[in-house]
């Protein structure tokens, strides 16, 4: 049966910040989830009604200078403090938290998390494990490890997997 002309879908909207990084592989894999329309975001305005955002990885002194030019920043801090749930991906991590060890630039401070970038070492050091987390899966995952950000320290209420 067709959908009647103005009549919003029933899948839950999820964003995902189009400013660089990996913008196109989290949007494939929202794709395929179903209940879930994924949407492509580069403007505050866009952020009304979505049911959560992404933030993907890239490069995080870039992003914040964006958000910052564009007024995401603020807009995804209003985001956060109406309880819509955010969800930071290596770079995205590092824009979300607290603290960014070394480092002059102010992340969003969405997450009561210290963060060390590129405490992996270099993309010649990458590599995939498959390990069990007990607080994703019952069997193994498999894991991938690259240059990316460390979780330092975590804050009160901050549960580590």
């Amino acid at each position: 049966m067709p959908k009647e002309a103005g009549r919003k879908s029933n899948r839950i909207e999820i964003g995902v910040l189009d400013y660089q990084g990996g913008v196109e592989e989290h949007y494939d894999h929202l794709a395929r989830v179903p209940g879930i329309k994924p949407v492509l975001v580069e403007y505050p305005q866009q952020l009304e009604g979505l049911g959560g955002l992404i933030i993907p990885g890239g490069e995080s002194t870039t992003l914040l200078k964006l958000m910052k030019k564009s007024g995401m920043d603020e807009a995804i801090r209003s985001f956060a403090a109406a309880g819509r749930p955010l969800w930071g991906t290596c770079a995205g991590l590092i824009v979300l938290s607290s603290e960014i060890e070394g480092e002059e630039y102010q992340p969003l401070g969405l997450m009561d998390i210290k963060v060390q970038r590129n405490a992996y070492g270099s993309q010649l050091d990458s590599f995939i494990i498959k390990r069990k987390v007990a607080a994703v899966a019952a069997k193994p995952v498999e894991l991938v490890f690259i240059r990316a950000p460390q979780i330092a320290e975590c804050g009160e209420g901050v549960e580590s997997l």
